[in-house]
């Protein structure tokens, strides 16, 4: 009886979804907007007029029909799709560049991506890359990485070990299987479950989008169980299910890799196995750089009637006396310009929102508690910005990946180092990501000539930095600059020890801490992925739960908070976002495309296959 109303149900919803796709669709996205890209653009001046738009009154567009707070690759995406649907927006920045965690900075001569190291699922007609060629109308390239795009190493008490991790659609697997020759059904086993949780992920986002009444009845009656198994494994415990699988600690380590602040046992099986799968069809970095994502969507936006607006700090959400937003205010030196619009998009994280921009009153409401009580803080990230004058051949450097850890018990070597005090921390960093993108970008050596540069990740506690809270930044003490330093020379020399040439040619470093990403990049408690990932946050009530659309009426939320963390995460929650402002899921769209770039594929192979037969 229940699978009989849940099919006419979903009849009745798709039918209605179909209908208006045919007839009466709002349709953002079209085969015919994607161009070729062009040359890349190597003038800063032209960039910059781009990127570093200031904010003034006179560049606010009349007639907005949305304001996005926050220029993050969730807020963009969510621009520029409804830009494309004729909606005019206008994108409020606080930094003096446009991007988010996509911005990149120069010191010295050296370029650095902040938060986005390479991208996975980018293969020809992919769903993200199709996407992705939507919001910058084709504009953006890719350099695909080498097979090898990660290497795990793992050192506790000299003994090394080091596993290589290959892209592709079973070289992966087969090459896991080969450093563990008898474990071979446990990885059998995880790239089954991690097959289902990447084809079944897009019930976890219908949840979002379909009526929540709706939703809580499909997971309270048990048919969304009785539907797919991805509801169970949402809400899975990583450490339990690898236990499960296996006993080999080194083989749990690589089905969890790549740390968000979240040990395993804390953390979703289903969030970590699409992580990894993410990157199972080839790893990516933009040409150009990691800018070049807000450089392309920022001219869509325009294209379209909009603005990207940086030194636009928001410092009010405004909301009238029946509960619903109406516009914003941004501070602009002593005076606080008031912008109206019918519906207000923040891209700064639910803390930041709820906490710091909606008023005092409006924060106290049991309905918002109850969406900020879903979740909690998450944990802070540390990284070191380091240049050097010589070029990826002379020091030996890769464009793979390197994950480092001093244990392969991540669930023990969290608690213990996240437990210690500030002063024990800075020589006890357990894990670490190491990453050149100088070696990624094949046109970095055109635009920094006989320059690399290396990025080195990981996660700490803000509690550590949080005395310094109330001071400047770049005029914090010599307090803060020698523990800041204590961390940054330990990872440096973790770092030497692979390559060892780094040292002598070392000019240029910068670290930054929780305290500089909450300058920077606004985020709360310095996360740059946003709110914790644990697994409270996954259970498949609560990711019907916590939706674009908020309590208060005409505010919506976008990025790495809706759905998951990371640029492809972030991506999604813009895409979702969208779709719940405009109230049309883009994402059939998106797979229209997909199908048609598919056949098109598919018949120019057969017409060039009968032309070889007649040649013969």
């Amino acid at each position: 009886m229940w699978l009989v109303v849940f099919l006419v149900s979903v009849l009745i919803w798709a039918g209605g979804v179909l209908f208006w796709y045919l007839f009466w669709k709002p349709s953002p996205f079209t085969v015919k907007s994607v161009r070729p890209a062009g040359p890349l653009e190597l003038d800063q001046r032209k960039r910059d007029k781009v990127l570093k738009q200031g904010f003034t009154k006179e560049k606010i567009p009349q007639n907005l029909d949305a304001i996005i707070i926050g220029s993050g690759i969730g807020g963009m995406t969510a621009a520029a799709t409804m830009a494309k649907s004729g909606k005019r927006v206008l994108v409020l920045e606080q930094h003096d560049v446009a991007g988010g965690c996509c911005h990149t900075f120069t010191e010295k001569g050296f370029e650095f991506d902040v938060g986005l190291h390479y991208f996975g699922q980018l293969h020809e007609n992919g769903l993200l890359k199709v996407a992705m060629d939507q919001i910058t109308e084709g504009q953006l390239d890719f350099v695909e990485l080498p097979q090898h795009f990660d290497s795990i190493v793992i050192d506790d008490g000299g003994k090394r070990r080091d596993y290589s991790i290959l892209s592709g659609r079973t070289e992966m697997e087969h090459n896991l299987k080969k450093f563990f020759p008898e474990d071979v059904k446990a990885v059998e086993e995880f790239f089954k479950l991690m097959k289902v949780t990447a084809r079944r992920i897009n019930f976890l986002a219908i949840l979002k989008l379909i009526p929540q009444w709706f939703a809580l009845f499909l997971l309270k009656s048990g048919i969304a169980d009785f539907c797919s198994s991805i509801f169970r494994l949402s809400g899975s415990n990583a450490t339990e299910m690898n236990n499960r699988l296996t006993s080999n600690k080194d083989l749990h380590l690589i089905f969890s890799y790549f740390f968000y602040g979240v040990p395993p046992k804390d953390s979703s099986f289903m969030i970590n196995a699409l992580m990894l799968h993410h990157f199972k069809r080839g790893a990516y970095y933009p040409k150009g750089g990691a800018s070049e994502i807000p450089f392309h969507i920022t001219k869509v936006i325009q294209k379209y009637g909009g603005s990207v607006l940086v030194r636009a700090p928001v410092s009010r959400i405004l909301v009238d006396t029946k509960g619903a937003a109406y516009g914003v205010t941004v501070k602009k030196g002593d005076d606080h310009v008031e912008i109206r619009a019918p519906v207000i998009i923040s891209n700064c994280g639910i803390f930041n929102t709820f906490q710091k921009l909606l008023p005092p009153e409006i924060q106290v409401k049991p309905e918002i508690q109850s969406r900020l009580d879903m979740m909690r803080p998450g944990k802070a990230s540390f990284l070191l910005f380091s240049g050097f004058d010589a070029t990826q051949e002379e020091l030996d450097i890769v464009p793979t990946t390197l994950w480092l850890f001093k244990s392969n018990d991540m669930d023990a070597m969290m608690d213990e180092f996240f437990s210690m005090s500030k002063d024990e921390a800075p020589e006890n960093v357990p894990m670490i990501l190491i990453t050149f993108p100088s070696a990624k970008d094949p046109t970095s050596q055109i635009r920094h000539p006989g320059k690399s540069c290396m990025t080195i990740l990981t996660m700490v506690n803000y509690e550590w930095f949080e005395e310094w809270k109330d001071t400047r930044v770049r005029k914090r003490g010599d307090d803060y600059f020698n523990y800041k330093m204590r961390f940054a020379n330990y990872l440096f020399d973790w770092a030497c020890k692979h390559f060892p040439k780094l040292r002598d040619k070392l000019v240029f470093q910068e670290a930054a801490t929780p305290l500089t990403n909450m300058h920077y990049l606004s985020c709360n408690r310095g996360a740059i992925y946003s709110a914790d990932h644990n697994l409270r946050r996954f259970y498949a009530e609560a990711m019907a739960r916590n939706r674009c659309d908020t309590p208060v009426k005409n505010l919506y939320l976008s990025g790495q908070d809706i759905f998951s963390c990371g640029i492809a995460g972030a991506l999604h929650g813009g895409l979702l976002c969208a779709s719940t402002v405009l109230n049309y899921p883009v994402y059939i769209d998106l797979l229209f495309i997909k199908k048609k770039l598919k056949w098109k594929k598919a018949k120019e192979a057969a017409k060039l296959a009968k032309q070889k037969q007649k040649q013969q």
